[in-house]
């Protein structure tokens, strides 16, 4: 069903933004003022109000945060589409316990709605394989996820 707002997360959105999958967000360009969008992975809910994220600290997610707080996140979860806006700062510069130079962003939710266009649901959500070795690539996320958590 689309066109559906709320003020936080629901908890089936929730559960989907404490696995695995892929998660666009949307931030006001630094430099032009224009919107940015990146595709990022390590994202997780920490309740409704807020989900935090990780990404390499020389991100231009980073910059754009740092000047301007306004993001969107695009999420495709529950046979929908929904758009969760809201406003992220930085938590930290560098996450502690990651080998990787991670920055740690955290976003006040104040909209979610769901985008999916009318009379229609998503049949299959969409997949992504790591192309580094996967013994590494699943000890990296659990030390990112577990850092996340942790602040």
């Amino acid at each position: 069903m689309a066109n559906i707002v709320e003020p936080v997360l629901t908890a089936e959105l929730i559960q989907a933004l404490q696995e695995e999958r892929i998660v666009t967000i949307a931030t006001i360009d630094f430099e032009k003022g224009t919107p940015n969008v990146s595709a990022i992975s390590w994202v997780y809910a920490m309740n409704e109000a807020s989900v935090r994220f990780a990404v390499d600290q020389r991100s231009r997610i980073v910059e754009n945060v740092r000047s301007n707080g306004a993001v969107t996140l695009n999420v495709i979860a529950n046979e929908s589409v929904y758009s969760i806006s809201g406003k992220a700062s930085i938590q930290a510069d560098r996450m502690e316990g990651v080998p990787l130079k991670l920055a740690l962003v955290e976003i006040a939710i104040e909209e979610v709605r769901d985008v999916m266009f009318y009379g229609s649901k998503i049949s299959v959500e969409p997949k992504y394989e790591k192309t580094y070795d996967a013994r590494a690539a699943a000890k990296l996320d659990s030390q990112v996820l577990s850092a996340i958590q942790a602040l």
